[in-house]
């Protein structure tokens, strides 16, 4: 069985059901997965990568190389 296949057996299998208490078990277990795969992928920078990243960003800023928040906002909405 394919992962799309499992996908669709399992939504239709949790679409059935009609107990609150399994319903919230599998909201909390999603949620505690998606934080567990998001904190893995997370990884501190090193201080010479923080460092560097902040003389780029001093050198975009005294080149005018920046775009305005409300700008960005503006131009994405």
């Amino acid at each position: 069985m394919n992962i799309e296949t499992r996908k669709i057996s399992f939504i239709q299998e949790f679409l059935n059901l009609q107990n609150e208490e399994i319903i919230s078990k599998f909201e909390s277990l999603l949620k505690k997965l998606k934080s567990d795969s998001l904190s893995n992928k997370l990884k501190p920078m090193s201080l010479k990568q923080l460092n560097n990243e902040i003389d780029i960003a001093l050198e975009d800023s005294e080149n005018d190389n920046v775009i305005e928040a409300n700008e960005l906002r503006m131009k994405y909405q």
